[in-house]
């Protein structure tokens, strides 16, 4: 990466500053608009078009605080009013582990406010990952409201973009969605009042489940051109992104919590700084290659762990199976099934500590049961799992405490969440604030029982209840500040806990994929991408899976059963086999036959996994809806010589045509290798696409295309 400047003065007197920082995937410019604030005026690849008008561009912070009217850069996507305050004050560049970083300074002299934009790029990868930290360095206190974490202007005209969202609801997650942009950003005309359009497309995220609604994420494409911008705010609390119209053009604004949308401000008194969540964007032509470029960004700045490239196949007893009901008696049969057909991991999930009937609200010391594990307890069935081969683990929910828990009362009234001095309950349960240490220490007394002295390698950490806008102690500005301060110091606390034990494997869960967000991605191995039950209805969530998670921290369910026939056995089981596979089910009671269709399944899995550590996505059909007929979820290895498709037939005609653009002209041989019995359908290369033919339904097959080349 490099980084040049050069000064000289607008028109208005002001200093015009011009910055240029770039390396092989990505250029960026900067430059000094009249009013004197710097801007973004080119973000782009290689040979992209050329700097914009930086009279159309952002300047490269806005923010809002109580007793300065709208704030530092005016009205959202206007820059009037305070729009000349934050004056550019030098900038830093460098190269850190890969990462290419810009640090740019800003600074209000009427106030001592210092903003610090915080750029990084990983080197070749055309993706830019923006944070800002604010400083105090005035003599009065501040009380800030919001504080951008990315302002882009310049794109084109909202007539010639199509906007992309994901919902993501409970049983229902991924479900993107486009719609022309100017469908919600009206054109009122040219030079109406002497004002750009105050129509605005604007999306957030509330609570402490950060992707309950939608993801944290959306895309522009140009129609005709193809130019891609896709986004991911990284917050694990809340969030907002707008999308609107400046000087003919659009603009996008990345933002983590406010005060109007989520009750976010925090008080800095002189010297105190804070930093935003960052925000990311990612470039190419067209949505797969943006993806593409995103997803090689997730894998380099995420904690490097080993299980990232081993991609184990985890068994986990709940869905659809003991469903948090656990004894010895029902456990016994299903590790020795699990471990015949091929897992490399157990899972026993909820329940395995209660002792009673109804245990939702009386979570929180973590202490096996002895009425379910009566000879030898748990830690017999553990060394069940181990004896037959595989990893154990269970399941833990470290944020709650029923209030029936002797936990409740141990522990003090500051280590939870409240408000007023009130300690909040949400469905019999108390949330514990993870920056309190008698929390923080619980909770390492917990895992360090459970991993340091029972041996237990693997921890799904589930999380369901949902607290709205967050938690206030004392002295504490605002409930939603005092949220993603619990929410960092989480993450913190699980960075903690793999510290102590790096081999450790950690599950992220919310009742499935309603924390999904790129923060906690960034610390666990594995996301759970839906607590959905009928195989019928999870195809589009797992062929959607990876526009949020890389496919080797996807964990997708298998969940095959001895009443299904054999082609619904082998159709939950494809489906999972371009993720991690989460396997479930009662094995122990299917037939020979039947356990061989599991075993594979998963010899196929194992077969490929390795190139899933490294492939990249894409969609052949373009992304998947949730009552599509025809679904298709693509990988592509780095090389180009594999890829692989799964598809899913759920409906509609018996044949379809795939087009695949990335090999199109190539001599490609496309060979199915799940389900591995012939007669499921035939998949054959015309040149351009591939032609799949599937004469019943439910059906879903596993092809490589490789290249003779």
């Amino acid at each position: 990466m490099t980084g040049t400047a050069d000064a000289a003065h607008t028109a208005c007197g002001h200093p015009q500053e011009k910055l240029r920082w770039e390396h092989s995937a990505l250029e960026a410019e900067f430059a000094t608009a009249a009013d004197g604030t710097l801007r973004l005026v080119r973000l782009a690849g290689p040979g992209d078009p050329g700097p914009g008008d930086p009279e159309a561009a952002l300047p490269l912070v806005e923010l809002t605080a109580l007793g300065h009217g709208s704030g530092w850069s005016g009205p959202r996507f206007t820059g009037t009013a305070f729009g000349t305050r934050l004056r550019y004050r030098g900038h830093r560049t460098g190269n850190r582990a890969g990462q290419e970083w810009l640090t740019v300074e800003l600074h209000d002299p009427a106030t001592g406010l210092t903003a610090f934009v915080e750029l990084t790029s990983p080197d070749g990868v055309a993706v830019l990952r923006s944070r800002v930290r604010v400083r105090n360095d005035g003599t009065e206190p501040l009380v800030v409201q919001s504080v951008s974490s990315l302002l882009l202007g310049g794109l084109p005209s909202p007539d010639a973009l199509d906007v992309l969202r994901a919902r993501n609801d409970w049983l229902a997650e991924g479900r993107w969605y486009a719609e022309p942009l100017r469908a919600t950003v009206a054109d009122i005309g040219v030079d109406v009042h002497q004002h750009d359009s105050r129509a605005a497309l604007v999306l957030t995220g509330r609570g402490s489940w950060p992707t309950d609604g939608h993801l944290p994420m959306g895309a522009l494409t140009e129609r005709g051109g193809g130019r891609t911008w896709l986004w991911q705010i990284e917050s694990p609390a809340g969030w907002r992104w707008d999308l609107g119209q400046r000087a003919h053009g659009t603009c996008l604004a990345l933002n983590g919590p406010t005060d109007a949308e989520h009750q976010w401000r925090v008080r800095l008194t002189p010297g105190a700084e804070f930093t935003t969540v960052p925000a990311v964007l990612a470039l190419g032509t067209g949505f797969d290659a943006a993806m593409a470029a995103l997803t090689s960004y997730r894998r380099a700045v995420r904690r490097p762990h080993p299980d990232h490239t081993a991609l184990p196949v985890v068994f986990n007893d709940y869905m659809n199976t003991l469903m948090g009901d656990p004894t010895t008696a029902k456990l016994l049969p299903l590790i020795d099934a699990a471990a015949e057909a091929g897992a490399e991991y157990f899972c026993v999930d909820s329940g395995w500590y209660d002792d009673t009937l109804g245990w939702w609200d009386s979570v929180g010391e973590w202490l096996p049961s002895a009425r379910r594990f009566p000879d030898g307890g748990i830690l017999a069935v553990l060394d069940r799992i181990r004896e037959r081969g595989m990893v154990p683990g269970l399941w833990l929910e470290p944020e709650v405490v029923g209030v029936r828990s002797p936990v409740a009362s141990a522990l003090p009234p500051e280590a939870f969440f409240q408000r007023d001095g009130v300690r909040l309950t949400e469905q019999g349960r108390h949330q514990l604030d993870l920056r309190h240490p008698a929390a923080r220490a619980h909770l390492d007394r917990t895992v360090d029982r459970i991993v340091g002295e029972w041996g237990v390698g693997y921890l799904k950490l589930d999380y369901n209840i949902v607290v709205d806008p967050g938690t206030c102690a004392p002295g504490e500005v605002s409930p939603g500040a005092g949220l993603l301060g619990h929410a960092r110091a989480y993450l913190d606390w699980l960075s903690g806990v793999l510290d102590r034990h790096p081999g450790l494997v950690i599950e992220n869960c919310a009742s499935g994929g309603m924390r999904m967000d790129g923060a906690t991605l960034s610390v666990a191995q594995l996301q759970s991408t839906s607590d959905q039950q009928d195989p019928l209805r999870y195809p589009p969530i797992a062929a959607a899976a990876p526009t949020a998670v890389p496919p080797e921290q996807g964990a997708v369910w298998a969940y095959p059963q001895p009443g299904f026939d054999d082609d619904l056995i082998s159709f939950t089981l494809g489906g999972a086999l371009l993720g991690r596979v989460h396997l479930s089910g009662h094995l122990d009671r299917m037939s020979g036959r039947q356990l061989a269709l599991v075993r594979d399944a998963l010899a196929t899995y194992k077969a490929i996994r390795g190139d899933l550590a490294g492939a990249v996505p894409f969609w052949p059909l373009g992304l998947p809806g949730w009552t599509d007929e025809w679904l298709a979820l693509g990988m592509r290895v780095p090389g180009d010589r594999t890829s692989y498709v799964s598809v899913w037939r759920r409906g509609g005609e018996a044949a379809l045509r795939l087009p695949v653009r990335h090999l199109a002209g190539r001599e490609v041989r496309a060979e199915i290798l799940h389900p591995s019995a012939a007669g499921a359908g035939s998949a054959v290369w015309d040149g351009r696409g591939l032609r799949v033919s599937l004469p019943r339904t439910p059906t879903a097959l596993l092809v490589r295309l490789a290249t003779g080349e």
